[in-house]
């Protein structure tokens, strides 16, 4: 056992073992618990008393004694009368003493894993961002939030409300196939409708984002042979996805209005496609375009899988009506995501589409992980419901609409060799150099200068993909920063070419 920690060590465990965000109150409980569970307390001596850890670490008294007995009420510590707070040892029962690994010695009879893998997602092109992208001043990446514009309060006190006793009688149990019956009514009664989407409540399933879903429904859907058809250039992650099930991606061409209704259609068992904002080029598909590639699917008998993603933020003009609203032989399953505009590590997606198809996909779920998180969902449901989703959209917009205005005049001020597609919606903006332009190596130079830029050659998928497009994104960046980075960004590219 440990020895008695001096008063500098309880310092150390302090500043070693606590996350600054919690309240002293939380860091110090948090604290205690590591160097319990971690057997650096002994348990023949009492921890330093209210008065003795609050001076050592510069803390109101009663901070302390609160956080004591928190712990004591959850069994950690056992408050012994006249003799102090000492450690619980039944806490420590079953738990072995603290080692430090070592590795393994490389054995003839240890498994040959690279055989055995059915394939290799590490080995997959992916989109990739920095962890710490909010360190950096100019962070033109999609798909981050702005903390500035996170609605703190409203959220809180959703969470609040979902923690209220009769609330955890509801979501704490386990659900199996269910999901939560508010949160399935919000979508299907406020979000959907915006978009021109009826359904019933058998017709929606939930998922952790829209990853899952477009993952169960490979997992569903296809086999080796199966023939689906993507957007090239495309989303890489539904490519990936696809390409895990199925040997037949077939690639489909684009043109201004988004993805061309041609032969190669015909080929294909399913089409995935990003009609309101084509990732990543952003176009929007005109009326007539998805008319026409919705009277191809039942000509060529395949199945559109709709990704809906960023349907809401238009920067100008009416959003056009969802293939799923006009869908009128159940051709369309239409994936979209809740979390995308609050904060996307919530991670809330949904499914609409055939009853049957949906209990299948319920099916699927239960086997992958059982259910998205029930707490989650009811608070998103709370969210919904007290109108604080929509008064977030609405910010939203008008923060975006800016942000594309002030991008692009900066692109145009700045740097008008490069050509980008007008902003019409969404958060992001796609640019297309010359033909010298390796924006792979730009992005690293400008990386080094605090700029953050996406490389567009992993949205293709030839093996030699074009190396002159990139993605600036405008989420999660500050109007005030917008020029400044263009700017330093031309910098860049002038010592580049």
């Amino acid at each position: 056992m440990s020895a008695k920690p001096s008063g500098t060590m309880w310092m150390q465990f302090f500043q070693r073992s606590t996350s600054p965000g919690m309240s002293l109150q939380g860091q110090i409980r948090q604290m205690l618990v590591s160097a319990i569970l971690d057997r650096q307390l002994p348990l023949d001596a009492p921890v330093p008393s209210s008065r003795d850890l609050a001076s050592q670490l510069g803390v109101a008294r009663n901070t302390v004694v609160i956080a004591y007995q928190q712990l004591v009420d959850e069994g950690y510590l056992l408050s012994l009368e006249r003799k102090g707070y000492f450690v619980n040892p039944e806490m420590l029962e079953g738990r072995a003493a603290h080692q430090t690994s070592t590795p393994l010695a490389e054995s003839a009879s240890a498994p040959d894993w690279q055989r055995r893998f059915r394939f290799q997602p590490s080995a997959q092109r992916n989109i990739h961002k920095r962890p710490d992208w909010q360190t950096y001043p100019y962070p033109f990446i999609y798909g981050q939030f702005d903390a500035r514009l996170f609605p703190t309060a409203d959220w809180r006190e959703c969470c609040m409300k979902t923690l209220s006793v009769l609330e955890i009688n509801e979501w704490a149990q386990d659900m199996i196939l269910r999901d939560d019956e508010s949160l399935v009514r919000q979508i299907r009664t406020r979000v959907l409708p915006r978009r021109g989407v009826w359904a019933s409540d058998d017709e929606i399933v939930i998922t952790v984002g829209a990853q899952q879903a477009l993952y169960m429904l490979a997992d569903l859907l296809l086999s080796r042979d199966t023939p689906v058809g993507i957007e090239n250039p495309g989303y890489p992650d539904a490519r990936n996805i696809f390409s895990s099930r199925s040997s037949r991606l077939i690639n489909l061409p684009l043109d201004q209005d988004g993805l061309m209704v041609g032969p190669a259609l015909e080929d294909c068992d399913y089409v995935y496609v990003t009609p309101s904002h084509q990732c990543p080029t952003t176009v929007t598909m005109p009326i007539e375009r998805r008319e026409a590639l919705l009277r191809k699917a039942e000509e060529a008998d395949f199945v559109l899988i709709e990704d809906d993603y960023e349907s809401e933020n238009r920067v100008e003009g009416e959003a056009m009506p969802t293939l799923k609203s006009l869908d009128r032989n159940n051709r369309v399953i239409y994936v979209g995501s809740l979390s995308k505009s609050l904060a996307p590590g919530l991670r809330i997606g949904y499914v609409v589409g055939p009853a049957e198809l949906i209990r299948e996909l319920r099916g699927i779920r239960r086997l992958n992980l059982r259910h998205p998180t029930a707490y989650m969902q009811r608070a998103f449901a709370l969210f919904l419901s007290l109108g604080h989703h929509d008064a977030l959209l609405r910010r939203l917009s008008t923060a975006h609409h800016e942000r594309a205005q002030l991008l692009c005049a900066a692109l145009a001020r700045h740097l008008p060799e490069l050509a980008h597609v007008p902003i019409s919606g969404g958060s992001s903006c796609w640019v297309v150099g010359p033909p010298e332009l390796n924006a792979e190596r730009l992005s690293h130079e400008a990386e080094a200068r605090g700029v953050l830029i996406e490389p567009g050659s992993v949205f293709f998928s030839s093996d030699d993909p074009p190396a002159n497009c990139f993605r600036l994104g405008f989420s999660a960046i500050a109007n005030d920063r917008i020029e400044p980075g263009i700017q330093v960004l031309a910098e860049v590219l002038r010592g580049h070419l």
